[in-house]
């Protein structure tokens, strides 16, 4: 459904249901909070199930860093309570090894994902909780990625807009090759001023 610039798709529709879900599985099973959960839902749901099953993996393998990572954090931060200092260096070292770990294994699309699940798990362990508590953090983010893949599985988008996904993503990678092309020129621009004139 489309009214002027603004549409209404299959992917909206999916990643609305997919938070849907995650909010009522988590109330009616007295899981707590669903914001992880509904985060990995979101950034799971794709437009195909071979893209979500892609970025479903990648995400997964992101969160078990980052839930691991935030472990890693508590047990260290057991030793130092209440310092602000511990905080402020350790959490950018814990950024650094998200991102070294995740390039050295490939999953480059997975490093906003890990760091973003490390640092919700890490800055929001209520005081006195154990490390079940990250646990649990990292099985919501499982639990919202197996649910927009199954919302992936049961609900295809028809075949319009398939090909209307397909142009948009076209489009954005046109003006992406453009600006690259741009950046290309300029500094191919200043290289040649800089070289010595003969």
């Amino acid at each position: 459904m489309q009214i002027g610039r603004f549409r209404l798709g299959m992917r909206t529709i999916k990643t609305a249901l997919a938070v849907m879900i995650c909010i009522a599985l988590f109330e009616f099973t007295n899981r707590g909070t669903p914001l992880i959960a509904a985060l990995a839902a979101v950034f799971s749901l794709r437009q195909d199930l071979n893209t979500s099953v892609s970025f479903g993996r990648s995400r997964v393998l992101g969160n078990s860093l980052g839930g691991l990572l935030a472990l890693v954090y508590y047990y260290i931060q057991s030793f130092f309570r209440e310092n602000i200092y511990f905080d402020i260096f350790l959490l950018p070292l814990l950024v650094i090894l998200v991102i070294v770990i995740s390039d050295g294994l490939n999953n480059n699309t997975g490093i906003i994902s890990a760091i973003a699940t490390m640092l919700l798990i890490a800055l929001s362990i209520p005081e006195g909780e154990s490390a079940l508590y990250a646990l649990n953090r990292v099985l919501d983010t499982f639990i919202g990625t197996l649910i927009a893949l199954a919302l992936n599985v049961t609900i295809s988008p028809n075949r319009d807009e398939k090909e209307k996904e397909i142009e948009e993503d076209l489009q954005v990678l046109k003006q992406k090759e453009a600006d690259l092309t741009k950046m290309l020129t300029e500094v191919q621009k200043k290289i040649k001023e800089t070289e010595p004139k003969k």
